[in-house]
């Protein structure tokens, strides 16, 4: 050892030592200030208030709205009642359609009238593509009659007492029926089927009630079993007019054969052969009276003791296309396809081609009508 390193004090021996560092503090996020802690709180105070505001708006509108939605629900809720009500109450006995909807057929109606041509033929087919038409309702068809017993009454007719067909009431005419309401050859019928057909089906049981009563009095068949009730246009008793046979129709009158397409409201149709006599030939042979030197507006059909009934135009009448007819595809008319006499009009839809004609009657008030009854359209037009 030197004499140098002798010579240093013990504080140079110890500072000589090698130093080692102190080790480092852990740094800590500065303490917020009070002041920025508050602001936060006042900004979040402040979100939640503007939130609060903004529901209690949303809800207050909410309620506003929806007690008007109820408002305006039940107004809307009460005013569709009370029209059905004003639609219900406004009908009337004779009509299932009220008058209000009624009106609405009667300007189709007339729209068809004065913008289609009424008198425009309705096409015709090739026989090569006629078909036996299907049985498609039998309304006043139920029972099977006894054709000898058959006669159409005529009322209306110019100086029909003049006929050797007049009689002082054609009301008391009683057609004959057999006791077999189901005879064979009926074809297809969507609707009804004669074999379990009764008028105890068709018509209330009170009404059938009374005209039984009356037929054990009387011995005549009731009226009006069908569906639509009795017609408001039947004749009365004593009503005078003819009683014509079918060869008093048909045997002073062209007759005429036409395949045309029978058009059925339900949707379907049927190009059909057809043969018999044109109504307006029918009206020349047997004139109507006039009424202030014009003719009557009116033409009104029934089926023999009046299930059945049917009114018309008077022009409609006087078609070239519009038939009685008697033979379909060849052969005579069946008994449910309106034996022996039945109406063809090519330009209306099948519900008012009315089968088994009894009473032909010359009016100028509008007739009651079978279906009209129930709702469908007077006119029928195509």
């Amino acid at each position: 050892m030197s004499d140098e390193a002798q010579l240093l004090p013990p504080e140079a021996e110890s500072a000589a030592e090698p130093v080692t560092a102190a080790p480092a503090l852990e740094q800590t996020p500065a303490e917020e200030s009070p002041s920025e802690t508050s602001v936060e709180d006042a900004l979040l105070r402040s979100h939640m208030l503007a939130h609060e505001t903004a529901d209690a708006t949303v809800l207050s509108q909410s309620r506003k709205h929806t007690r008007r939605s109820f408002v305006v629900a039940g107004v809307g809720v009460a005013g569709s009642y009370g029209f059905y009500k004003y639609l219900h109450r406004s009908g009337n006995e004779q009509e299932m359609l009220p008058p209000l909807l009624r009106k609405s057929y009667e300007f189709n109606a007339s729209v068809a009238r004065n913008v289609l041509d009424t008198h425009a033929l309705a096409p015709t087919y090739p026989l090569s593509r006629a078909e036996n038409l299907r049985v498609n309702g039998r309304c006043g068809l139920n029972k099977e009659l006894v054709m000898d017993s058959y006669r159409m009454q005529l009322v209306g007719m110019a100086n029909d007492e003049r006929h050797p067909r007049y009689v002082n009431d054609v009301t008391a005419w009683e057609y004959k029926y057999k006791a077999d309401e189901s005879s064979g050859g009926t074809g297809h019928d969507s609707k009804t089927d004669p074999s379990t057909s009764s008028t105890a089906k068709t018509a209330p049981q009170e009404a059938i009630e009374d005209a039984q009563k009356d037929e054990n009095r009387t011995g005549r068949r009731p009226r009006g079993m069908e569906e639509a009730g009795e017609s408001a246009s039947t004749l009365e008793p004593n009503t005078p007019g003819l009683l014509l046979t079918i060869p008093d129709i048909t045997s002073k009158l062209k007759r005429y054969e036409l395949v045309t397409q029978f058009k059925c409201i339900e949707g379907w149709s049927q190009i059909v052969h057809w043969a018999g006599y044109r109504m307006a030939d029918f009206l020349e042979q047997y004139p109507p009276k006039t009424i202030d030197g014009k003719e009557p507006k009116y033409v009104y059909a029934e089926t023999p003791d009046g299930d059945f009934y049917n009114g018309y135009d008077m022009y409609i009448m006087r078609h070239p296309q519009t038939l009685l007819v008697t033979e379909m595809m060849g052969a005579p008319l069946t008994q449910y396809h309106g034996a022996p006499l039945r109406l063809h009009l090519p330009t209306r839809y099948g519900y008012k081609q009315i089968k088994r004609i009894g009473l032909i009657c010359y009016t100028n008030d509008k007739p009651d009508d079978y279906w009209t009854r129930l709702g469908y359209d007077w006119f029928g037009g195509l």
